[in-house]
């Protein structure tokens, strides 16, 4: 099929996605897990609130299909088990692990993050629009993107979302170390990185050419609320940035499986350090970090330890669920890359990790945005009684009797506060 053809081809099938967003997931058996929270009511009728932003890259199509409206723990009420599963820098290739990952998570009750590089919606040619803080104007350490690439990634970005996944972003040039680095930014450099990987995406049309094919069906300006930086670079003026410009999170640090608290005015949504099978150090919940522990600067290491390495991250992750699920119920955050580095055994690794947890009871599998909207929907109380207790530490006189105080009424208008009666 031609390049022509498929984009058109592709244009119809989003066409019709933002035409009917509630029927449109792929063909999705999104059926919702018992105990999990119910889709949002009262989203607008897509048809009557399609509204063009901009040139046409994006569209207001009113409320994201399969996002949960999030609710207050009731006194005495065990908090569910959330693990997020986030990619950084989600882009579809030959590789197609975008697409997969999609279908895993829908047959999991899975939704997930997609961490969207800006400069992966630019073409090649267009790379003068792209000037990176400390960097020659047109410089990028992941390169950019043709055609086909953009029309692919575009596809998956419209369909994730509409499926419930939230789309975050991982920036543009990915520039890690002391010579001009994302470590070595200033805020007002952070601001106008973060100000290009948004125009990127609200403008692909204009910088494509590729005027009639469908628009992603969000306002990105909204939609964007956290992150990941680069090699987890630069966090420190990265976060004042992104508090000013109304980012809800960031996902940029190392912790323990401790419940997640603000700072910076922001939801620190960490990756956590987990058992690391076989050494005596933990090891941090990112394909990139057990590829590291274990073939070091090789991407392609010895072929007779793929699958003994693939089992390592497999397990870890899982003694680190098991650790929070039976403990204090702290979110597992897992970061990956769409990437097949040793063979692609990370990748087998997450599938399986997937599969094992987010079908089991009291697990929800979600973005960061639903995570950072269930916290904001907790009284601060609860949520500092969970932060005392250590990793893998469940209450000894039990979840009933911990979480049994009467908590304070939420504030009008947060989420999970009682409807107002007229």
């Amino acid at each position: 099929m031609a390049a022509t053809q498929r984009i058109a081809v592709g244009a119809m099938v989003a066409a019709a996605c933002a035409a009917s967003l509630a029927g449109c997931a792929g063909g999705s058996s999104h059926t919702v897990k018992k105990g999990a929270p119910a889709p949002r009511q009262g989203a607008p009728a897509p048809n009557s609130a399609l509204r063009l932003i901009g040139d046409g890259s994006t569209a207001y199509t009113g409320g994201q299909p399969h996002l949960p409206v999030a609710e207050r723990l009731k006194p005495g009420q065990k908090p569910p088990q959330f693990v997020v599963f986030s990619w950084d820098g989600a882009g579809e290739d030959s590789q197609k692990l975008f697409s997969h990952f999609r279908k895993v998570a829908k047959e999991n009750h899975a939704t997930m993050t997609y961490f969207l590089s800006g400069v992966y919606l630019l073409p090649e040619e267009k790379r003068a629009l792209y000037k990176p803080p400390q960097h020659a104007v047109g410089s990028s350490d992941i390169g950019f993107n043709d055609q086909q690439g953009i029309t692919d990634t575009l596809q998956q970005v419209r369909l994730a979302w509409l499926e419930g996944n939230e789309i975050g972003t991982h920036f543009n040039g990915h520039f890690c170390g002391p010579e001009g680095g994302v470590g070595q930014w200033s805020v007002d450099e952070w601001k106008s990185e973060i100000s290009q990987a948004k125009q990127f995406v609200k403008n692909w049309k204009t910088t494509t050419g590729m005027q009639t094919a469908a628009p992603l069906p969000f306002d990105y300006d909204k939609e964007l609320i956290g992150g990941r930086t680069p090699c987890l670079e630069g966090q420190k003026n990265f976060t004042k940035a992104a508090r000013q410009l109304g980012f809800r999170y960031d996902s940029s640090g190392v912790d323990n499986q401790l419940w997640p608290k603000k700072k910076e005015g922001l939801w620190d949504l960490s990756m956590q350090l987990v058992p690391f099978p076989g050494h005596t150090f933990e090891q941090l919940t990112m394909d990139y970090n057990f590829m590291a522990s274990q073939s070091g600067a090789q991407t392609q290491g010895d072929p007779d330890k793929f699958d003994y390495w693939g089992d390592q991250m497999r397990d870890g992750l899982l003694k680190g669920f098991y650790r929070a699920y039976d403990g204090n119920r702290a979110p597992l955050v897992i970061g990956n890359h769409f990437e097949s580095w040793n063979g692609g055994t990370y990748m087998h690794a997450v599938e399986d990790v997937v599969k094992q947890v987010c079908n089991k009871p009291e697990v929800r599998c979600v973005s960061f945005h639903q995570l950072a909207d269930w916290l904001d929907a907790q009284d601060p109380a609860t949520l500092k009684k969970l932060r005392g207790l250590e990793v893998g530490e469940a209450p000894r006189q039990g979840w009933a009797s911990f979480l049994s105080g009467r908590p304070a009424p939420a504030p009008k208008g947060v989420p999970g506060a009682p409807a107002v009666r007229q």
